[in-house]
């Protein structure tokens, strides 16, 4: 039997086109679970980096900082219960290019898998709602005998995409052959080095730099206008993501 190809996707700015952490801890506060004020902390570490007063990795460690702050006491149930209210209000806001690559890797038979830095409750619901990929992963924190958090990260897969990718091929008997993997941040390069289809997506200044130098594909999604760098070819409205398919198989 021929073994599955594999594609491989990042979530947060890839195929959301916002942050799940970012939703989940906003959730909590708004239900109480989390302090009030954790809010008006998360807007101003948003508002920062959406000033350029500092960089997508720093947004997303003082995300991370935040939530192991205050996930410490929280029951599983709670943080589960956050994340069944975010995913049918936001799963989907996600962009045009992922859902058509998606689709296509669907008909083809791939095994998909995403690997996110977000916690495991809410990309688990977002995959059981909205993706229904055959494998996420995501940042798991630590809990006691009672189901209680304490704060403390066991796993954070965006800390090593590439061992995660390499591991999940080994147990499942998977084919890098053909093979594809799209992120937007440095913490993607590994696992985009993984394949034989690397695609750097709406990537960070990092993520561009490290693309340009190994001669990865480029693509960009701005508004319902998707430009794909590497070929020098843009493609507009009246284009439909099928048309853009075809950039991506060469």
């Amino acid at each position: 039997m021929e073994k599955r190809k594999l594609a491989v996707f990042d979530i947060d700015g890839t195929i959301f086109r916002k942050n799940l952490h970012y939703e989940l801890i906003n959730e909590l506060s708004w239900l109480g679970i989390f302090p009030v004020d954790v809010r008006k902390k998360l807007s101003l570490v948003y508002s920062g980096w959406l000033e350029h007063e500092g960089t997508y990795e720093e947004y997303r460690k003082a995300i991370v900082g935040l939530y192991s702050e205050h996930v410490k006491g929280v029951t599983e149930e709670k943080v589960l219960e956050a994340s069944r209210i975010v995913v049918p209000f936001q799963m989907k806001r996600t962009y045009i290019f992922s859902e058509a690559l998606i689709k296509r890797f669907r008909a083809e038979g791939r095994h998909i898998i995403a690997i996110s830095g977000s916690p495991i409750e809410v990309v688990s619901e977002y995959n059981k709602q909205y993706l229904h990929f055959d494998k996420v992963f995501g940042s798991e924190y630590e809990k006691d005998e009672n189901g209680v958090y304490t704060g403390r990260s066991t796993f954070e897969p965006s800390k090593a995409k590439g061992t995660v990718v390499e591991r999940y091929v080994a147990e499942n008997d998977i084919d890098l052959t053909d093979s594809y993997a799209i992120g937007d941040t440095e913490s993607d390069i590994a696992m985009l080095k993984m394949v034989e289809h690397p695609i750097a997506f709406n990537p960070n200044q990092n993520l561009k730099a490290a693309a340009e130098k190994e001669g990865w594909r480029i693509v960009v999604e701005k508004k319902d206008v998707i430009y794909d760098f590497t070929s020098c070819v843009a493609a507009g409205g009246n284009s439909s993501p099928d048309d853009l398919m075809g950039t991506v198989t060469t």
